[in-house]
């Protein structure tokens, strides 16, 4: 099982607060949704969070606004990165604070699925020590997937502050398993993760807390309770029956 720190401030990020009285309106983006609207704080209380929930629950909008304010690159990256291509982050990050630990992460990455071709782009740019720390392995020169693997692999550390969103979407399942074995690794050796995810495979995560994005706000709520688990557990139960109701006029 995973390591999870003694005290809550270890963690390098505790909790999350939205600073209401700042915002001029909730019926505009991004404040306009459900989830975000709901929020006032959030505890971070596991050395893994995840986030889940339909599309357009705003999980990504939260996981980049959590990025950015922590320091990262809105396109992904660690803190030193630059790249910047077309901005399409929200101003949800300057309304949101980071109450944090006593401890400082020694590293961090911000793991944005769909931004990724162009940080590895710039790192190929970079060339040297950047190629070297990702795997010493132009990051095109692999399958989307592989040059997922050779980050977590290579780039992240222990004592890191690890920001994903979405990872799973290069992701085969023995590739989710792989960063599932990465992650455990670093958790023990003191690094925290938050994470937005569909995958039921990374929902699993040990003794990690799952936070569903809806209409309700944000609801922790048990592994197999999200709708996520429910929906592949009735099509792997059935699947033709499943499929039969799925089809039915």
């Amino acid at each position: 099982m995973t390591k999870e720190p003694r005290r809550a401030d270890e963690l390098f990020v505790r909790s999350l607060v939205l600073k209401r009285d700042e915002i001029e309106s909730f019926d505009a983006y991004p404040f306009s949704i459900p989830a975000i609207r709901h929020l006032d704080e959030l505890r971070l209380d596991s050395a893994v969070t995840l986030f889940a929930g339909e599309n357009g629950s705003g999980k990504s909008t939260l996981v980049e606004a959590i990025a950015v304010a922590a320091g990262f690159n809105p396109e992904g990256g660690s803190r030193n990165m630059t790249v910047s291509t077309r901005p399409s982050h929200s101003a949800l990050h300057k309304h949101l604070r980071l109450v944090r630990g006593t401890r400082r992460p020694r590293t961090g990455y911000f793991l944005r699925a769909e931004s990724f071709f162009n940080v590895a782009t710039h790192i190929e740019e970079i060339g040297g020590p950047a190629v070297a720390s990702h795997g010493g392995r132009s990051l095109h020169a692999q399958s989307h997937g592989e040059s997922f693997i050779a980050l977590v692999t290579n780039r992240f550390g222990p004592n890191g502050l690890y920001v994903l969103d979405e990872p799973e979407a290069a992701l085969s399942l023995r590739g989710n398993l792989a960063l599932m074995r990465r992650m455990h690794a670093l958790v023990a050796q003191g690094s925290q993760f938050i994470i937005s995810t569909h995958s039921p495979v990374l929902l699993g995560f040990p003794d990690a807390k799952i936070f569903v994005l809806s209409d309700e706000g944000l609801v922790e709520t048990p592994y197999d309770q999200t709708e996520v688990v429910e929906l592949t557990r009735a099509f792997l139960g059935d699947r033709r029956e499943f499929l039969h109701h799925l089809f039915d006029d």
